[in-house]
């Protein structure tokens, strides 16, 4: 079996994945734990129910269609603010058992940092399926200009007040409601260029205008799009993928056919979190990463 490159984000403070088992996971966000569905979680937990019960919030899928709701065992901040060395965002509990960050993306928030610090220029970023922003933070906290798609207005509306949150409102960053793929080819078509890419196309979607994303069938008409917005000297593409069921070669041929003239290197792997209670590795993701090198 082939051996993947596992990232991880050690360097939390404000987060710890706690424990996880029987399809859940325990974590630990600021002052809160949580108690949310991980399907990846097949083993058993290793602390003991007791310390599952306590968490603060819990949250149920329901038993028929999509959605759920939380439990609350305690009195939370619905809304609170969280930091990540020095990217500030706002944690939220609303209706979806996603709170507004994924921790393992960390990772990627450094090396876009390191990617466009040490360019020693001007570097103009694309975030396509942006969500709550904080690799746009990121890459605006480094010193680039930045784009910022997505097809949800509440996940940009997040994004803007992340970026404001870490102090970095005045910062370039202009804030795109659209389909990622129908935004990409209008910016090649325009002749607008960027240095580095970053995106994170969920497995199904649906576009502002309801227009449907199947990864299976547009990642590889995406890769193209983006390949036409490549600037003559791009440092880096950045790939995360959610829920596929597939290894992280899977990404490699669109990125290659995008990427086969530019040199550099191109890796994949799994975004991973590791457990404080038994040490276990959770697979999170897999992802893909070219940079162009010296």
């Amino acid at each position: 079996m082939a051996q993947h490159p596992l990232l991880d984000s050690p360097d939390w403070e404000s987060y710890r994945l706690l424990d996880s088992g029987n399809g859940r996971k325990l974590e630990r966000f600021g002052a809160y734990t949580f108690d949310r569905p991980e399907v990846n979680a097949i083993w058993k937990p290793a602390l003991p129910a007791q310390q599952w019960q306590a968490a603060d919030a819990s949250y149920h899928p329901a038993q028929r269609g999509g959605g759920g709701k939380w439990t609350f065992q305690a009195q939370i901040e619905k809304r609170y603010p969280l930091a990540y060395k020095d990217l500030h965002f706002w944690v939220e509990v609303t209706e979806s058992r996603h709170l507004g960050v994924f921790p393992e993306n960390a990772a990627h928030w450094d090396w876009i940092g390191q990617q466009i610090e040490t360019a020693g220029r001007e570097v103009n970023v694309l975030n396509l399926f942006g969500y709550s922003g904080l690799a746009s933070v990121a890459a605006a906290q480094a010193g680039a200009s930045v784009t910022h798609v997505d097809a949800s207005k509440r996940a940009v509306r997040l994004a803007s007040e992340n970026l404001a949150l870490s102090g970095l409102e005045d910062a370039p960053v202009r804030w795109i409601v659209d389909d990622a793929l129908k935004f990409t080819q209008r910016e090649a078509r325009r002749g607008i260029a960027y240095d580095g890419i970053a995106m994170d196309p969920p497995k199904y979607g649906l576009g502002p205008d309801k227009q449907r994303w199947e990864f299976d069938k547009l990642f590889p008409e995406l890769c193209r799009a983006c390949r036409d917005v490549l600037s003559e000297r791009p440092l880096f593409v950045v790939v995360t993928a959610y829920g596929l069921g597939e290894p992280p070669e899977a990404l490699r041929p669109p990125l290659e056919a995008m990427l086969h003239r530019l040199g550099g290197t191109l890796e994949t792997g799994e975004l991973v979190t590791r457990e404080k209670s038994a040490g276990r590795i959770l697979p999170n993701a897999i992802f893909a990463r070219w940079e162009a090198g010296a």
